[in-house]
C-alpha cells in the first residue's frame, strides 16, 4: 500500500472524533460554543422581553422531580446505546456506515435547536437556500451543469435516503414520458409536436425536455384569458391529473412502461414501481456478467421492446452495489439508450450511486473538470480500470441520480440525495403546477426552489440535515484534493485488503479455499471461503454463516466480546450467470450441482467487507488492522474447522 503522506494523514486526523475519542476536547469544545451562540441569539432577539422562566423555578419541587425523571431516562438511553454497533472502530468492517464527519456532525447539531423546516423559505430562511446549494454541489461532482445562471443548470434535494431518491427518479421520469402526450390530447397550437402517441411517449428526454422549455415560452406569450384556458387543457390531460388507468384507457395505443434494471438492483425500485401504481411487474431484471449489468441483454431487451412497441420508462445502473460495491457500466448503457432513441424508444437513463457516488471526487479537478485516468492511477495499484473510469466520466451525461450523503459522505442518516441533469424537468413536479407558469418561471433559479416543497416528496424535513451536508461540503470541496483525500485513503485500504486476502488464501490453502470472486471497483470487498475437501454447498454455507456469527453485534453479550464486526451477502446464479458461477465453485472446490431450490442452499455465501473506515492502517501506531483481521479470521477458521466435518451440511458449526 503506498505511503500516506503527513499532510493528509493529519488532514483526516481533524475530521473525526476518532476511534478513541481523540477529538472529544474540539467536539465539545465547538458544541458549547455554538450552544452558547445559540442562547445569546434567543436572548437577543427581544431584549425587552423578560424572562418567561424565573430563576425560581429550577428550585420548585416539580422542576426538581422532572428533572430526575429526565435525568434517569436519559441515562438509561445513555446506557442502552453502548450496545449499539461500533461504527467508528476501525475494527468494524461490516455494512456501509462508519464514524461522522466533524462538520456535518456539529453542524446538524448547532441547527437542532433553530428546528427550520425545509420545505420553504417561510419556515427555513437559511437552510433551504443550503440544500439548493447542496445540489449544485452534487452536481458538479458528478458533472452535470452547475451554473445557476446557465438555463440547463442542474438540481438536486435531499432526500431520507436513496429509496425516496430512487423514487423521485421514477416519478420525474414517468412525468416527463407521458408530458408530450399530454400536449398532444389538449390540442396545443404552434408546437411542433410528435405525430402519433407512441412517439410523443418515446420520446429522448432531452426532446421531451426542449418539448416541455417550448411550451412554457409560448404559454408566456399569450393573454391572461388565454393562459389560464391552456394550462388547465394540458393540466386535465396530463397522467398526474388522469391517474394511471384513465391515462392509458384514453390512449389505448400505448402501454405501461417498463424499469430495466440489473438483477442487483435495490429493493427500493420495487418499492417505487409499487408506489407509483404502476405495478411490481412492469420491472424487467437484466443479467449480469461477472457483478456488473450485461448490456448484451440490455441490448436484446431494448430491442424486442421496439419490436413489440412495448415502452420503457428508464433504464437504471447501479454505481457500487449494496452488496458488491460494483460498477455498472454507464457508458455503455448510455450509448444502448441512443441506439435506441434513434429506433424511437426514447428513455431515461438513471444511476443509482447511494453507495459509489462520492467515489467521483477521486476523479474531479477543483474546478470540477474530470482529471485523466493515468493521472489518478498513479496514487493506486490497481485502480481505477477502464471501465471503473468510463463509468464515473459517463455520469454527466445520464438523466439523474441518486447519491447517500449518509453512506460514503460520513454524514448522518436521513441524508440520501436526488440529483437531475436539467432543473427545467422539475416543473413536472410542481404541485402548484409550476409548468402552467405561475410566475415561477420568471424568477431566479434560487428564489425559484425557495419553495422547495412544491418539487419534493415529503411535506415535511429538517433543515439540520442540509447544514451538515452543505458545511461538509464546504469544508471538504468535493474534489480529490480535499474530500477526495478521505475517499482515496478508502480505496487504498481496499487494495491492501485484497492483497492480504490472495495471501490469506495461500497460507490456509491446506485447510480452506479462499477467493475474492471478482475484482473490487471500489471499497467493498467480498470474501468467498470453503472447508478444504467439502464439495457441498449447504456445508460451505454453513461455515461461512458460522464466522458472520462470530462477527456480527449481538445485543445480548458485551461489543468487547467481539474482535471484529463484518457482514456477509451471496451469491446468486441469476446475478453471476452460469459461467461465473461455475468458475466460483470450481475455485472453491463447490459441486456446482448441489445447489438446489431449498432456502439458503440455492446461493453461496460469502463474508462482506466495506471499507470505510479511514483508520484500517494506523500509520501513526504502526498497526494493521487489516492485518489484525486476517489474522483473527485464520484462526477462527481452523478452530472452527476443528468441528466440521467437510461435505456434511448437518455438521455443527
Amino acid at each position: 500500500m503506498p505511503a500516506e503522506s503527513p499532510l493528509t494523514r493529519h488532514r483526516i486526523d481533524a475530521c473525526f472524533l476518532g476511534p478513541y475519542g481523540e477529538n472529544d476536547g474540539l467536539l465539545e469544545k465547538l458544541v458549547v460554543e455554538f450552544l452558547r451562540d445559540h442562547v445569546y441569539w434567543r436572548r437577543n432577539f427581544h431584549p425587552e422581553d423578560p424572562p418567561a422562566i424565573s430563576t425560581e423555578a429550577s428550585r420548585h419541587p416539580d422542576y426538581l422531580a422532572f428533572e430526575s425523571r429526565m435525568r434517569r431516562e436519559l441515562h438509561q438511553l445513555s446506557a442502552a446505546l453502548k450496545r449499539s454497533v461500533p461504527f467508528h472502530s476501525p475494527r468494524y468492517m461490516g455494512h456501509m456506515v462508519s464514524d461522522l464527519l466533524l462538520p456535518g456532525l456539529v453542524a446538524q447539531i448547532l441547527t437542532l435547536p433553530y428546528n427550520p423546516n425545509n420545505v420553504s423559505e417561510d419556515s427555513a430562511p437559511v437552510t433551504v437556500d443550503m440544500e439548493v446549494q447542496v445540489g449544485l454541489q452534487l452536481a458538479q461532482m458528478v458533472g452535470y451543469p452547475h451554473d445557476p445562471l446557465q438555463p440547463d443548470c442542474a438540481f438536486g434535494h435531499l432526500t431520507s435516503g436513496g429509496t425516496l431518491a430512487n423514487y423521485q427518479a421514477l416519478r420525474l421520469a414517468l412525468a416527463l414520458k407521458a408530458f408530450p402526450v399530454a400536449l398532444r390530447a389538449a390540442g396545443v397550437p404552434d408546437l411542433v409536436l410528435p405525430e402519433d402517441d407512441w412517439a410523443a411517449f418515446n420520446l429522448h428526454p432531452c426532446a421531451g425536455t426542449q418539448l416541455l422549455d417550448q411550451w412554457q415560452r409560448w404559454l408566456a406569450g399569450q393573454s391572461s384569458t388565454l393562459r389560464n384556458q391552456w394550462r388547465r387543457r394540458v393540466q386535465e390531460a396530463r397522467i398526474e391529473h388522469l391517474g394511471l388507468v384513465e391515462f392509458f384507457a384514453r390512449h389505448p395505443t400505448l402501454r405501461v412502461p417498463l424499469v430495466l434494471a440489473p438483477v442487483t438492483a435495490h429493493y427500493s425500485w420495487s418499492k417505487g414501481l409499487k408506489l407509483l401504481g404502476l405495478g411490481r411487474a412492469q420491472m424487467h431484471l437484466l443479467p449480469e456478467n461477472g457483478m456488473r449489468l450485461d448490456v448484451d441483454a440490455l441490448e436484446t431487451i431494448l430491442e424486442r421492446c421496439q419490436r413489440e412497441r412495448q415502452p420503457v420508462l428508464l433504464s437504471v445502473a447501479v454505481l457500487g452495489t449494496t452488496e458488491y460495491g460494483t460498477f455498472d457500466p454507464v457508458d455503455r448503457m448510455l450509448e444502448a439508450r441512443e441506439r435506441a432513441s434513434a429506433a424511437g424508444l426514447g428513455h431515461s437513463v438513471h444511476v443509482d450511486a447511494a453507495w459509489g457516488g462520492y467515489l467521483a471526487t477521486v476523479f474531479r479537478n477543483e474546478d470540477g473538470s474530470l482529471r485523466s485516468r493515468a493521472e489518478i492511477a498513479r496514487g493506486y495499484n490497481a485502480f481505477p480500470n477502464e471501465e471503473v473510469y468510463s463509468a464515473i466520466a459517463a455520469l454527466a451525461d445520464t438523466d439523474s441520480i441518486t447519491i447517500d450523503p449518509h453512506k460514503l459522505g460520513y454524514l448522518p442518516f436521513g441524508t440520501g440525495a436526488f440529483v437531475c441533469r436539467d432543473h427545467r424537468v422539475t416543473a413536472l413536479l410542481s404541485e402548484e403546477a409550476d409548468y402552467v407558469f405561475t410566475g415561477a418561471a420568471s424568477k431566479s433559479y434560487l428564489e425559484r426552489y425557495r419553495g422547495l416543497g412544491q418539487f419534493i416528496p415529503e411535506g415535511s424535513k429538517s433543515g439540520a440535515n442540509a447544514a451538515a451536508v452543505f458545511v461538509t461540503h464546504r469544508v471538504l470541496p468535493l474534489n480529490h484534493l480535499h474530500f477526495g483525500r478521505l475517499t482515496r485513503q478508502t480505496i487504498l485500504a481496499a487494495e491492501a485488503f485484497h492483497q492480504r486476502a490472495t495471501r490469506f488464501a495461500a497460507d490456509n490453502q491446506d485447510c480452506v479455499a479462499a477467493l475474492v470472486p471478482f475484482q473490487p471497483d471500489s471499497n467493498l470487498v467480498c470474501l468467498a471461503l470453503n472447508p478444504r475437501g467439502n464439495g457441498r454447498i449447504a456445508a460451505a454455507n454453513a461455515f461461512v454463516r458460522g464466522l458472520h456469527d462470530d462477527m456480527r453485534a449481538d445485543p445480548r453479550h458485551p461489543l468487547q466480546l467481539k474482535q471484529f464486526f463484518g457482514s456477509m451477502t451471496t451469491l446468486r446464479a441469476e446475478a453471476l450467470g452460469e459461467v461465473e458461477m461455475r468458475r466460483i465453485c470450481d475455485a472453491l472446490g463447490l459441486d456446482s450441482a448441489t445447489l438446489d431450490g431449498e432456502e439458503g442452499n440455492d446461493r453461496i455465501v460469502i463474508l462482506r467487507h466495506t471499507l470505510m473506515n479511514p483508520y484500517l492502517i494506523d500509520h501513526e501506531n504502526g498497526i494493521s488492522y487489516i492485518d489484525l483481521y486476517f489474522e483473527y479470521l485464520q484462526e477462527r477458521v481452523r478452530q472452527r474447522l476443528g468441528t466440521i466435518r467437510p461435505g456434511d451440511s448437518s455438521a455443527s458449526v
